[in-house]
């Protein structure tokens, strides 16, 4: 338990590269400490490490958020492990290029499993501590695409325009128990997810947004006085989409 009442505290998810990284970094560097949740330890390992450094606490939890099935449960685990939770960034996600047509029933719900039911999961873990404490800010990284739909996108831009339904909604929900709901949506963003098998893209990453701008803008919206809340963002690389 943290002795200093005014440290923030934040759960991070998909925080062992990209976005969850640098996030995480953005926020140990800014006094926040950190629950980092990812598939690999030595990665995720090396994150809370570097973490460290700014002087908060930082600490790495496994966990498969593909079983969504054990998701609600690990993540209760963990919310009370770590509490108090003031902050919830569901970044963990994946790619998915193929056209609709073409996707097969299993992969499609894979993708929705991940970038979406898991979510709901995460959050479902962490509300009733949020509510206990009447504050809380929920920050659910979704993506352009959940706005645009991109064509040969089709499973990933309907996980991720659920993923901003499903803040909204949560917003509306919570709002009246001081809980705040943030649906975040970059553009393109030069992360790993370009180099996964299920993603087939030939873009130029040098006009992506980078991990640590998008970190630095969670971290703003993560931050504003309780008053406030940024309920929607949509970050763009300055040049367009892509």
């Amino acid at each position: 338990m943290n002795s200093n009442s005014n440290q923030n505290r934040a759960v991070i998810t998909g925080a062992s590269s990209g976005i969850g990284k640098a996030t995480a970094l953005a926020f140990a560097k800014a006094g926040v400490d950190v629950a980092l949740i990812g598939r690999s330890p030595e990665k995720l390992q090396a994150v809370v490490e570097e973490a460290k450094t700014f002087g908060v606490e930082a600490k790495a939890y496994i966990v498969d958020l593909a079983k969504v099935e054990s998701v609600k449960a690990e993540i209760e685990a963990i919310a009370a492990d770590f509490a108090p939770i003031d902050i919830l960034v569901n970044n963990a996600g994946m790619g998915y290029t193929g056209t609709l047509r073409e996707t097969p029933l299993a992969d499609w719900q894979k993708v929705i499993d991940l970038n979406l039911t898991s979510v709901f999961q995460c959050i479902l873990g962490i509300l009733p501590s949020m509510r206990d404490r009447g504050r809380g800010t929920i920050i659910n990284v979704a993506s352009i695409a959940g706005k645009t739909p991109f064509p040969g996108w089709g499973a990933y831009s309907v996980s991720k325009a659920g993923a901003i339904a499903l803040s909204k909604t949560l917003a509306a929900e919570e709002r009246s128990n001081g809980i705040r709901v943030v649906a975040f949506s970059p553009g393109s963003v030069n992360t790993p997810i370009w180099d996964t098998d299920t993603v087939r893209a030939d873009f130029d990453r040098a006009a992506m947004l980078t991990p640590e701008i998008v970190a630095q803008s969670i971290l703003h919206a993560a931050l504003l006085p309780e008053q406030a809340v940024v309920e929607d963002i949509t970050l763009m690389p300055s040049g367009g989409a892509l």
